[in-house]
């Protein structure tokens, strides 16, 4: 791998939000996540539960129910009371629709996916049609006065129709209605137990239901309490008290055998419906398996075919596989859980020595620090001059920060938000840095996706959500539009992904669909299109001298094409024949980021979350019989037996978690770690749950 000096990275204070909801779409295996800062996330679980989108959040949006309807389409509310519909396509918001109910706190679409229910914070639930551009509102269900003389006007927390459509079940507080879809009318009225533990509270909280195919209505609420009720006549037929603290929610397996509860203790509760005897007919619910791979509150959980999915205030979404429903060796059968954005938040001035970290709502830029001790491989070397934080540039208004980046030259820092578009000039004189905006940007650069520069600095790359690249011109302090890259006639595709050649002459873009279009940016048009792949690209870059364009999928594939030649390199072409070694195709993170050596073109520098690698296309490829992480013979071998016992992948996992490594130049690298108990941490304390014997 070679001797490289590490500036180990431990200040970018990176938290996570935490997440508020789940939504998981049985047609298209993708799972859908809003966070508690309104950031909402796509999940394609057949591409390896690679982040494939993803919708930046707002300060006024409190995501609190979300939903797939009609197949494809995606809808959410909130405590700002409207109702959302995402374009999956160009990454933005369709429409927003006041529900006029005040605050949202639920929804669910029909069975049929052509109709929304929504829980409003008066009381009130409210039927939408959805029609092919929009939604409409259909009608108000009937509001009643309860028993216990308060206004039936309490807050819809929690919603669920019937397979069958024609009734749905609705929880609040000390209550759950059954309505009949077509009158409107309440059918039934359940008041709910408010004791707990022997001691009567004050209100009983129905956080979630679930309206089954029998008729039986499964609710889970703030007394600790799964509760199982007949829809026929309103009563409750059993009662399962499992924690000391709220059930926080429910989720129902498709074929109705089994369901899953997340509870404020962090534990995780699994149902399943098994034969009350070996030889009996009859079927009874019983709690299987506790699951505790939370610290905090687990708010909102799914049920897959193939595993349980959680997710809350730790930040973690976590899947856990169902062995008996999966495949050995598949993709679904690992323990999974994502705590870090599958794209980057970082970017680098390697000839200043800078750092840019992005947050939500501001971006921090640092100077790396240096040292003039010398020591052997392995030696932490003391400072002698410490990191420092030069600028906290903080963003206008409620939206969160979509994408950003500095100039190679440190020279410039560009930001988008979902309506703005801001360039930064940067001045340096001896320890003093002075910050000017760029201003009367043209509308066209109203809101990017992503932003790159050029090696030379000299030229800004931007991809808007309208599927357009526009190439801008630098110099002093200002700006020049030179050309846009339109998307193809009839198509819409945001570009995620951007990658430009050293020398400034090739620009590589991917978007939403898997695709790599190469733009010869002196000839300003399409250069070549690189052959479809079935899995979503997670990162490229193209070398230097060669211009070969290297591009990772999220099933662990690297391929390599050359952009001259327009076809796949003969190394590409040998690693697709042998295969790459089954260690590396398991790994559950995918390549975030990918560069090379400028002094060693045979070596390729890619990092995930977990391991920094070093291809070495000089050597031969690992076989499944071949240590993968262990390529070194003892180090007192003969060179010749050191060289025929190597293999090509060089890895290192001691930087993790790893969110950012590069070469900063041919003997420095940079590593941007963020250890999961510096995240907890900053963390709300958890509940604290009585142990045996204290």
């Amino acid at each position: 791998m070679g001797e490289f000096k590490v500036h180990r990275v431990r200040f970018f204070n990176y938290v996570p939000s935490g997440i508020r909801c789940v939504a998981y779409n049985n047609q298209s295996n993708r799972l859908a996540v809003s966070r508690t800062d309104g950031t909402v996330e796509i999940y394609n679980l057949s591409a390896n539960y690679f982040q494939e989108k993803f919708f930046p959040g707002h300060e006024s949006r409190a995501t609190e129910a979300l939903c797939w309807a009609e197949g494809q389409r995606l809808f959410s509310a909130g405590l700002n009371g409207e109702i959302m519909e995402y374009d999956l396509q160009a990454l933005n918001i369709k429409y927003a629709m006041d529900a006029f109910g005040g605050p949202i706190w639920s929804m669910a679409a029909s069975p049929s996916g052509s109709q929304l229910l929504v829980g409003c914070e008066d009381g009130s639930v409210k039927l939408f049609q959805i029609t092919p551009d929009k939604i409409q509102f259909e009608r108000n269900f009937d509001r009643q006065k309860s028993k216990r003389h308060f206004s039936w006007g309490g807050r819809i927390l929690s919603l669920s129709w019937h397979p069958s459509g024609t009734h749905i079940a609705a929880g609040s507080i000390d209550y759950i209605s059954v309505f009949d879809v077509k009158s409107g009318s309440a059918v039934h009225k359940m008041i709910v137990d408010r004791q707990y533990m022997g001691v009567s509270k004050r209100k009983c909280i129905v956080w979630g239901v679930a309206f089954l195919s029998d008729g039986t209505i499964i609710s889970v609420d703030s007394a600790g309490k799964v509760q199982f009720w007949d829809s026929a006549t309103g009563t409750l037929v059993k009662s399962h008290l499992i924690a000391n603290a709220d059930v926080q929610s429910i989720a129902v397996a498709d074929q109705e055998d089994s369901f899953v509860v997340g509870t404020a203790e962090g534990t995780v509760f699994h149902f399943q419906l098994v034969p009350v005897t070996s030889n009996s007919s009859e079927k009874q619910w019983v709690r299987t398996k506790p699951f505790q791979h939370h610290t905090h509150d687990v708010r909102t959980v799914a049920h897959s075919p193939t595993a349980l999915i959680s997710g809350g205030t730790d930040t973690h979404l976590v899947f856990r596989p169902l062995m008996e429903k999966v495949e050995v060796k598949n993709y679904d059968a690992a323990l999974r859980k994502i705590t870090f954005p599958h794209r980057c938040l970082i970017s680098c001035s390697k000839k200043r020595q800078l750092l840019l970290f992005q947050f939500a709502h501001h971006l921090e830029l640092w100077r790396l620090g240096s040292t003039v001790a010398t020591g052997k491989n392995g030696d932490t070397l003391p400072l002698s001059k410490n990191a420092d934080h030069l600028l906290h540039l903080k963003t206008k208004g409620p939206e969160n920060i979509i994408c950003s980046c500095i100039s190679p030259c440190g020279s410039w820092i560009a930001y988008s938000t979902v309506s703005r578009f801001f360039l930064y000039r940067l001045n340096y004189e001896h320890d003093n840095i002075s910050l000017k905006r760029v201003s009367k940007m043209p509308a066209f650069l109203r809101s990017a996706l992503q932003i790159l520069f050029s090696e030379d600095s000299t030229k800004l790359f931007v991809a808007s959500n309208q599927g357009a690249l526009h190439i801008v011109q630098l110099s002093g302090g200002s700006f020049k539009h030179l050309h846009a890259f339109q998307p193809q006639s009839g198509t819409v595709e945001a570009m995620c992904l951007l990658a430009v050649s050293p020398d400034g002459n090739w620009l590589a873009a991917s978007g939403t669909s898997a695709g790599v279009h190469v733009y010869n940016v002196k000839q300003l048009k399409l250069h070549c299109t690189v052959p479809a792949y079935n899995f979503p690209v997670t990162a490229m870059a193209i070398a230097p001298n060669t211009n070969n364009l290297v591009i990772a999928h999220s099933d662990q594939q690297v391929f390599e094409y050359s952009i001259p030649d327009k076809q796949y390199t003969d190394w590409s072409r040998t690693v697709q024949k042998q295969g790459f070694h089954h260690l590396w195709l398991q790994r559950d993170t995918p390549i975030t980021h990918i560069s090379f050596h400028p002094k060693r073109p045979m070596h390729i520098l890619l990092h995930d979350a977990y391991m920094f690698c070093i291809i070495d296309k000089s050597l031969p490829l690992p076989n499944d019989k071949t240590l993968l992480y262990n390529p070194f013979p003892p180090t007192n071998e003969s060179d010749v037996i050191r060289r025929r016992t190597a293999h090509a992948f060089k890895i290192s996992k001691i930087y993790k978690p790893l969110l950012f490594m590069d070469l900063l130049d041919e003997r420095t690298l940079v590593a941007v770690e963020r250890p999961l108990d510096d995240i907890i941490a900053q963390l709300p304390p958890p509940i604290k749950k009585k142990k045996f014997g204290t």
